[in-house]
């Protein structure tokens, strides 16, 4: 009889498996990059942040836990609506959230560090394209 993986370990392998995912195909896919951007643009300017890795070490543990459940809840629905890369960009996003928690793992500090940058980088090309705000 095996013993069940950790919580931690399990998040680190669906960690290691979102990044091999995104460094392979999710950059390489515009629409993917641009749901991305968005939605952690959005969530940045809803904290008046002004890029993902600023929002996240500005939300507060309520804002933590309540941004998770909405993630898992959207996530799920959109996955059950067929809309495949919303569900993505979520998960992306979920991921870096989570890996903020498990920053004692000098591997998964280290991945959460280039993960964010990939997001901050889709936030500048988001804001770079969509229409100015008045």
């Amino acid at each position: 009889m095996t013993t069940p993986p950790t919580k931690e370990a399990a998040f680190k392998q669906r960690f290691i498996s979102v990044m091999t995912d995104l460094q392979q195909d999710g950059i390489e896919d515009p629409e993917a990059m641009g749901l991305i951007g968005s939605l952690a643009s959005d969530l940045a300017d809803s904290l008046e942040q002004t890029n993902w890795s600023a929002a996240k070490r500005a939300m507060s543990p309520a804002a933590y836990d309540a941004l998770l459940s909405s993630f898992m809840t959207r996530g799920n629905d959109y996955h059950r609506q067929g809309h495949r890369k919303h569900a993505y960009a979520i998960q992306v996003l979920g991921v870096s959230l989570v890996a903020a928690t498990q920053r004692g793992d000098a591997q998964l500090a280290q991945g959460e560090k280039l993960l964010d940058e990939i997001i901050d980088r889709a936030v500048a090309i988001y804001r770079q394209g969509r229409p100015a705000r008045n």
